[in-house]
């Protein structure tokens, strides 16, 4: 009787192993900070908090927790993967000296959270331009998508409170700047609201806003280069009116409500108004069409705005809505483009879907919770959440190529960073050798070259 050895290989554990580096591929992550010269501006910014005598500066610190997040890492302590491996990291802080980092920041306000964004800011600049054709700027054109994300509280935490999909939380208001089909995606903004916050709630699209442009380089915070993409949460007048003021001269595609005008201006639209939608590919969307509303419905809003909207059989199982007209959804946007056609506008609009897959991957990035009680911490967490999504931008921005490009985070951690290596030390060099059986060390290594070619800053 033969009996079965199981679906895996037995193997025998010892904890005597020496010189082996876990997460090994998270260098790429570390070279990222010092091509793109965080590890310069960041701890320059938060030099009013570094207390004399402290061994630990209060910037390396931040990059730490960010890295951790990076990492996968959803609270504080998790920076202690990063100190286990001090040849990679270099020195970590220990856990209370982090807490103190944590609250003293939350306890100095905006002004801690203004030297940490002024420093992101800096980088911004210098990262895009390293990219090249690569940066999301290459066409002259930066597009900043708005849209609040849902996170749940477990807990009773400050300002967490039931919120309109009946769960209980809190409710940011996040921005990302669109990296393109051949690209992802970074945070700009990010305005943490306690959880029954209203999604149209103008005031807040224009402090996120203005936070986001804030984050852009000086050529792109007026003017229509700049591109600002809401669903119909941004659209109410007091939102569109800034975004157009003169002197600002944003360009703008926000969703818009199907008020009943705009219903009875749907039903009387004559066949020659309608337009066959269009894919990415150029081909024709199949059962949807845009047309373009004129006359009163445009009355009260500011000049040059254009109203479009669209039809389309709804998708198999789908619930027709009351606004909904002859068996089609109805969807209406407004723009201030003028001279394209409206199918293009209509696909520019579309794909501000992308921006779902940017609040996926913030999930995945320290967003799943806020981990700390008040609101003050949790705005720095907010903080640094953002700079280990610009890191998870950034470094496949510059370093890789072709659809590895297009990684979410989850993907980058599985292929990339969880990669294990030998630390070999000869002389004064420090040698990791990467695994030769692992799939993706090709990709490690070429993306190392790549950021080796890069000039340091200053």
């Amino acid at each position: 009787m033969k009996h079965s050895i199981g679906s895996y290989p037995r193997v025998r554990v010892q904890d005597d192993g020496r010189q082996i580096v876990s997460q090994a591929g998270s260098v790429l992550l570390v070279e990222t900070v010092r091509k793109a010269g965080l590890d310069q501006a960041i701890p320059t910014a938060l030099a009013p908090w570094r207390k004399p005598r402290a061994v630990h500066d209060p910037g390396k610190i931040l990059l730490d927790i960010a890295l951790a997040v990076a990492l996968g890492g959803d609270c504080l302590a998790d920076v202690a993967m990063l100190r286990a491996e001090p040849a990679v990291f270099g020195p970590v802080a220990s856990d209370p000296t982090v807490s103190r980092l944590i609250d003293t920041l939350a306890a100095s306000g905006e002004k801690a959270l203004q030297a940490i964004r002024s420093a992101r800011s800096e980088v911004r600049g210098r990262v895009w331009s390293l990219a090249g054709e690569n940066a999301p700027d290459a066409d002259a054109q930066v597009t900043v998508d708005l849209d609040g994300v849902l996170v749940v509280a477990h807990s009773d935490k400050e300002d967490a409170t039931a919120t309109w999909k009946k769960t209980y939380g809190h409710h940011p208001l996040t921005a990302f700047v669109d990296h393109g089909p051949g690209g992802t995606g970074e945070p700009v903004a990010a305005l943490l609201r306690p959880g029954n916050a209203g999604s149209n709630t103008a005031a807040d699209h224009i402090t996120t806003a203005r936070l986001a442009l804030a984050q852009l380089p000086k050529r792109y915070r007026r003017g229509r280069q700049t591109l600002i993409r809401t669903d119909s949460a941004g659209g109410t007048h007091d939102f569109v009116s800034w975004l157009a003021r003169r002197g600002r001269w944003l360009s703008y595609s926000v969703g818009m409500t199907v008020t009943e005008a705009i219903h009875e201006h749907v039903l009387k639209a004559p066949a020659p108004a309608w337009t066959a939608a269009v894919e990415t590919n150029g081909e024709v969307r199949d059962g949807a069409w845009v047309a373009e509303l004129t006359g009163s419905l445009l009355d009260g809003w500011p000049k040059g705005m254009r109203l479009i909207v669209r039809k389309e059989r709804p998708h198999p199982g789908a619930q027709l809505r009351i606004t909904d007209a002859d068996g089609m959804r109805i969807t209406c946007f407004a723009t201030n483009t003028p001279d394209r056609p409206i199918a293009e506008l209509e696909l520019r609009h579309r794909l501000r879907a992308r921006a779902e897959d940017r609040i996926r991957a913030a999930r995945s990035t320290g967003l799943r919770n806020l981990p700390l009680h008040h609101t003050a911490q949790n705005k720095v967490w907010l903080e640094i959440v953002q700079v280990a999504l610009n890191l998870l931008a950034w470094m496949p921005m510059l370093a890789l190529t072709d659809q590895a490009r297009l990684w979410e985070p989850r993907r980058l951690r599985f292929r990339l960073f969880s990669a294990a290596a030998q630390l070999v030390t000869t002389g004064r060099r420090r040698i990791l050798r990467l695994a030769r059986h692992w799939p993706w060390t090709g990709e490690i290594s070429a993306a190392l070259e790549w950021l080796a070619l890069l000039p340091n800053p200053g």
